[in-house]
């Protein structure tokens, strides 16, 4: 049990969720608010007087008006005191070099009658750039605590739990604009229905009470009668409110905020952008930050897979030396620590890509991507705001995909949807790393450029390059009539939070190996029951037909026992199934093992790896060739005598695993987003259909 629920509200960027990870620490969870679809983060925290508060982070919003499904939250959330989030006390989070804006915020909340105080953040930041705030002047005017603090250098957090404590009234002012000057007759019919006294309430329900679920089928009706009889346009006097807003705001910050450093205000990032954001510049200094990333990963991690490969190698050489021989040791070895092996591997390269996306994100420099990109968005029918999925796709679609929700066009939203899997999550990586070290030698070009790195970097760009010629297309096919905007702030560049960036590293690594590892040691055991079993006498008689040569001193025993474990496997129902499906992926270059990683796949496409790991464990293989890269590398067509890891199948395995909808997870989300299998399965269907087609097409040219 809670003593007190605090809402954190704010607008977009000002430091809002920094400050609900300040509050809160690692004592968090996310949900979904009730009957929707949104993230609810809440998170629990010790106030100065020792009560216990739960801290709801409520989606950022610009005002009260949604412009997007996440911010038509906010209001549902506050107008209805029975929602299982209604909070007993708003801290309104406002940027303080942002004052003026965030203010129209502050005073719509004020309105509704809710006790709330007023946390301005980056106060260190304004007073960098000579903004001076009369604190004790605005809390008079605005009748409610104002705080000063830093979220991110944790400065002011103890006054503000303080002011948190003795929060119990409402906005001692009278309202900031008086609401039945808008529109009286229908305010005073809407009060009367609804039973609140609250003007402005009132008002906000004439606005929004489409999206109200807790009024009574009755009540709507009535509200929609009061509406239309009245002549209530919504748009016209939200603009009526907006302006009275402001004009109000010009009172209450008057002598209140005194800028000394105009003339260097944000100095430093207008510098910055004018390079970083250059029509012409600006895309190759990204480019080159994507390759130093992609280099990186090649070449910071070597030492550490090595470790971890060297690790595992020898867990298992150990195992079969001190554990009795049998069926359970070879399960024990060969399917689960095999399997998991070969996730763990990949550990480091994971822990660096989300290390740059975070400082990247962290900085500001992500936004000023969105922001670069947005006319090329434009030119393939897409809005600016769905560069924020595509490039989210780079860690994982699922989360993406729910990113778009803040795309106010149906059209564009549903795009973005169908193509944000295309882009290359992280899932993909261990699959590009593994391939790449098979096909692409460890050298440089030009004594500068490492060819593996720059392999990587192109599977990313066509994945990115696929996402907007798809979108183009399907500019043409979905019809709809909306016409669609992007509105951005650009925050100013910061110093990364380097805690907050190894919290994320840790975070997503260990998400990586438990949620993935679930899949692929569920997988490995099923794969090495299916492997190390056979329908049948088929494996008697593989048996009886080596006995004589096992039994012959002068014959190569080892080699012998290679035969017999790869006739084995051959036969097994995993075999079985390898080979039925074979002849549809030989036209790609793949060989029946290869087909099994294929299907395991799509329950997770990290599973490639464990697979092919659990697969040739069974196998056998050469003792000299004990790591999964060895073998594979090793590995022979039985029908060709040829290597089964060639530069052209190399190739057309990482477009299949570029293009393909291999990801029960993102089919689920798509799923739940649009409310129909519809899009799924068209997405499922041409994703599918692309990998084969672009994996074929690479395969006979390059073969």
């Amino acid at each position: 049990m809670t003593d007190i629920k605090i809402a954190l509200v704010g607008n977009p960027n000002t430091g809002k969720s920094t400050l609900f990870n300040l509050l809160t620490g690692l004592n968090q969870k996310i949900g979904n608010f009730p009957g929707i679809t949104v993230d609810k983060k809440v998170g629990f925290c010790r106030l100065e007087s020792g009560r216990k508060a739960e801290v709801i982070d409520l989606p950022g919003t610009y005002s009260l008006y949604p412009k997007s499904k996440d911010e038509s939250i906010v209001f549902q959330v506050l107008a209805d005191p029975n929602n299982s989030s209604y909070p007993d006390v708003v801290v309104l989070v406002a940027d303080a070099t942002n004052l003026r804006r965030n203010l129209l915020l502050c005073t719509q909340v004020a309105d509704l009658g809710i006790p709330m105080l007023l946390v301005l953040n980056m106060s260190d930041l304004a007073q960098k750039v000579g903004i001076e705030i009369d604190v004790n002047k605005l809390s008079e005017r605005l009748g409610i605590q104002v705080v000063e603090m830093s979220a991110r250098s944790n400065m002011g957090l103890e006054k503000l739990k303080t002011a948190i404590d003795n929060t119990s009234k409402i906005c001692t002012q009278n309202s900031s604009v008086d609401a039945t000057l808008f529109a009286p007759e229908a305010i005073s019919g809407v009060k009367e229905i609804i039973k609140n006294e609250n003007s402005y309430y009132a008002l906000q329900v004439l606005h929004q009470h489409e999206y109200l679920t807790f009024f009574t089928p009755a009540q709507q009706e009535a509200i929609e009668h009061v509406e239309q009889s009245n002549g209530f346009v919504s748009s016209k006097i939200q603009g009526e409110e907006t302006l009275a807003r402001y004009r109000y705001l010009s009172t209450v910050l008057s002598n209140v905020i005194k800028d000394t450093g105009a003339s260097r205000k944000f100095k430093v990032t207008d510098r910055l952008d004018s390079i970083l954001t250059h029509k012409v510049w600006g895309l190759g200094i990204f480019l080159a930050i994507l390759f130093l990333i992609f280099n990186a990963i090649f070449a910071w991690s070597s030492y550490p897979m090595d470790m971890i490969e060297g690790a595992f190698t020898w867990v298992t050489e150990v195992g079969h030396s001190k554990l009795p021989a049998g069926m359970l040791t070879d399960l024990l070895l060969d399917g689960v620590v095999a399997g998991l092996g070969g996730i763990v591997i990949f550990v480091p390269q994971i822990a660096i890509l989300f290390a740059f996306i975070s400082i990247l994100e962290d900085t500001g420099y992500m936004a000023r991507v969105t922001f670069m990109m947005d006319k090329m968005m434009r030119k393939v029918g897409l809005s600016g705001k769905s560069v924020v999925p595509m490039i989210g796709g780079l860690a994982c679609a699922v989360p993406s995909i729910m990113a778009a929700r803040n795309i106010e066009s149906w059209k564009d939203r549903i795009i973005t949807i169908m193509v944000t899997p295309l882009v290359s999550c992280s899932a993909r990586l261990p699959v590009y790393i593994l391939i790449i070290s098979l096909i692409i030698p460890e050298e440089n070009v030009f004594g500068v450029f490492n060819k593996q790195g720059l392999a990587l970097m192109a599977m990313y760009l066509f994945g990115m390059l696929a996402a907007v010629l798809v979108a183009w297309v399907m500019k043409f096919i979905i019809k709809a009539k909306e016409r669609s905007y992007f509105i951005m702030e650009l925050p100013v560049y910061r110093m990364p939070r380097w805690k907050n960036v190894l919290y994320t590293v840790y975070e997503k690594s260990k998400t990586f190996i438990f949620e993935a590892g679930k899949v692929i040691i569920a997988i490995s055991i099923v794969l090495w029951v299916m492997a190390s079993f056979g329908p049948g006498d088929r494996f008697e008689r593989i048996e009886q037909k080596y006995k004589p040569a096992l039994n012959n001193p002068n014959q190569d025993q080892d080699h012998l026992q290679i035969l017999i474990s790869s006739e084995k496997l051959e036969n097994s129902y995993v075999g079985i199934l390898g080979h039925w499906i074979e002849p549809a992926i030989r036209p790609l270059g793949y060989d029946w093992k290869i087909g099994i990683a294929l299907i395991t796949s799509f329950a997770a496409r990290e599973a490639f790896v464990g697979t092919m790991a659990t697969i040739y464990s069974v196998d056998g293989g050469d003792e000299d060739t004990k790591t999964i890269r060895e073998r594979m590398l090793v590995s022979v067509n039985s029908k060709t005598g040829l290597p089964v890891y060639t530069f052209a199948t190399g190739i057309s395995l990482m477009l299949f695993y570029a293009f393909a909808m291999q990801c029960m997870s993102t089919v689920a989300v798509v799923y739940r987003e649009t409310k129909s299998w519809k899009w799924p399965l068209i997405q499922l269907g041409y994703m599918t259909a692309l990998a084969y087609v672009a994996s074929l097409v690479a395969y006979q040219l390059l073969s």
